[in-house]
């Protein structure tokens, strides 16, 4: 069974740019998204996500906190431009920058479209309590506020949100 184990911070300023080793954009939708976890008809999200000239359909569990079920499988790039064009309830649009850090591999996602100024980063991490590097740009936590998991971005984007939501400074059930 695929578990995942990510911790997700904003950012407290700029000096991961000067340590990113690569970059891409990736595009993504939903096939079964907030809406249907909301209502209660869905125990998991359904996402195509396009990077470059690869292709991937994801199953997650729509649990709150930092350890929750993934399971991914490549598919091909046509049928995902499908999938996201024809069947998913709109998209989100980010360029993810990968850092690494004292061997720890922080992926660094700069969202597009209404979700610009949005700036998170992600480790994943190979058990609950694993120790990984603080650095003086990782900010707050926000593994546990459902408003920045990509998933909410549709229908709740960035731009709509109030300047405590965008500091973090919000209710963590949010």
């Amino acid at each position: 069974m695929g578990v995942e184990i990510e911790r997700k911070f904003l950012l407290a300023g700029d000096g991961w740019r000067a340590l990113v080793a690569r970059s891409e954009p990736m595009a993504q939708g939903y096939l079964v998204g907030a809406a249907a976890i909301a209502a209660g008809h869905a125990k998991s999200s359904v996402r195509v996500r396009i990077s470059g000239d690869r292709a991937w359909l994801n199953i997650k569990s729509a649990t709150l906190g930092i350890e929750r079920h993934e399971f991914e499988y490549a598919i091909p790039t046509d049928d995902a431009r499908h999938l996201l064009h024809e069947l998913a309830d709109g998209r989100v649009e980010k360029v993810r920058h990968h850092v690494m850090l004292d061997g720890a591999h922080f992926e660094i996602d700069e969202f597009a479209g209404d979700n610009a100024g949005l700036i998170v980063a992600e480790i994943e991490l190979p058990s609950v309590g694993a120790p990984f590097p603080r650095p003086e740009w990782l900010g707050i936590e926000v593994s546990d506020r459902i408003r920045y998991y990509n998933v909410n971005l549709i229908e709740r984007p960035y731009a709509r949100w109030s300047i405590a939501e965008r500091e973090g400074r919000e209710a963590p059930a949010c």
